[in-house]
C-alpha cells in the first residue's frame, strides 16, 4: 500500500454560533481519510455537508476542533492541528496549494505578477517566473492585453483562469481544489483537467470538490462521501440550512494565518 502523503484521524470541526447565542453547531464529526501522492480524491455529498469547511481545515483557515490531521514527509510526520499560526505561512508556500472559486488579491497588481509570486517567494529569478508564469496564462487562454492589467476587473471566468495559473505554477505537493472549473467554459475545463492529470503524473496528491460529474468522472481515483461525517444533532433546529451558510461565510472568528 503506498504511504498516504495526507491523512485525518476522527477529524471533527464545530462552530460557536456568537450571533446566536453562543448555540454549538458540529459540521463534522470523526472523518478519516488518506490521501496518497499522485492520486485526486474527490469530496462528494450535498451541498452544505463541509466539503469546503474540510478544505479550509487542510490549508489552515478553519481550526481544527478534535481529531489528527497529518502530514507524512519522507523524513517523518507533521501534525497540523498543533501547528502554530507562524508556521502555516512557510506551509502555504512550499507544500499545500489552493485553487479556490474566488480570487483574492492585492489591488493593482498585475495579473502576470499576481501568477509570479509563488514562484518569486521561493526563490525563482523573476526572467524565469515572468517566462512561466506567461506560458501558463497563454495556455489557458487569458488574452495577452490583459496581463498587465490588474484582475479585480476581470469576469468570473477570467478570474477563476488567473486563479488557476497561480495554483498550479508553484506545483506544490498537496493541491485543493475547490471547485477549479465552476465558471469555465468547455475549451478551459478541459485545459485543468489536463492540468490535473499531469499533477497527478508528477505526484501531486489532490483534495477536490467538482460538482461537474463529467470533469470528476475524469480526474478522481477515489470519492470519498462525506454523509458520515455529518452530526445533525448540534443544538439547532435547523442544523441543515445553518451548515450550508457556514461553508461560504463563517460566523465566527477563525484564524486565517
Amino acid at each position: 500500500m503506498i504511504k498516504p502523503f495526507l491523512s485525518a484521524e476522527a477529524l471533527s470541526k464545530s462552530f460557536t454560533l456568537h450571533s446566536q447565542g453562543g448555540q454549538h453547531l458540529v459540521v463534522m464529526h470523526d472523518l478519516n481519510l488518506q490521501l496518497a501522492p499522485g492520486e485526486c480524491l474527490v469530496l462528494a455529498g450535498r451541498s452544505g455537508i463541509g466539503k469546503s469547511t474540510l478544505l479550509k481545515m487542510v490549508n489552515g483557515n478553519y481550526r481544527i476542533s478534535a481529531g489528527r490531521l497529518t502530514l507524512h514527509f519522507d523524513n517523518g510526520e507533521l501534525e497540523l492541528s498543533t501547528l502554530p499560526a507562524h508556521a502555516w505561512h512557510v506551509l502555504r508556500r512550499d507544500v499545500i496549494g489552493y485553487v479556490s472559486q474566488f480570487l483574492r488579491v492585492v489591488p493593482r497588481v498585475s495579473t502576470r505578477e499576481v501568477v509570479m509570486e509563488p514562484l518569486l517567494s521561493r526563490g525563482v529569478g523573476e526572467a524565469e517566473a515572468r517566462q512561466r508564469a506567461e506560458a501558463m496564462l497563454a495556455r489557458l487562454n487569458l488574452p495577452e492585453r490583459l496581463w498587465d492589467l490588474a484582475p479585480g476587473t476581470f469576469s468570473g471566468g477570467e478570474q477563476q483562469r488567473v486563479n488557476i495559473a497561480r495554483g498550479f505554477i508553484a506545483e506544490h505537493p498537496l493541491l485543493l481544489l475547490d471547485e477549479p472549473t465552476a465558471s469555465l467554459d468547455a475549451a478551459n475545463r478541459d485545459v485543468v483537467v489536463e492540468l490535473i492529470l499531469e499533477a497527478k503524473a508528477r505526484g501531486t496528491a489532490m483534495l477536490g470538490i467538482f460538482h461537474d460529474e463529467d470533469v470528476r468522472d475524469r480526474v478522481a481515483d477515489r470519492l470519498l462521501h462525506l454523509e458520515a461525517t455529518v452530526l445533525e444533532t448540534a443544538g439547532l433546529e435547523s442544523a441543515g440550512s445553518e451548515t450550508a451558510s457556514l461553508e461560504t461565510n463563517s460566523p465566527t472568528t477563525e484564524e486565517t494565518e
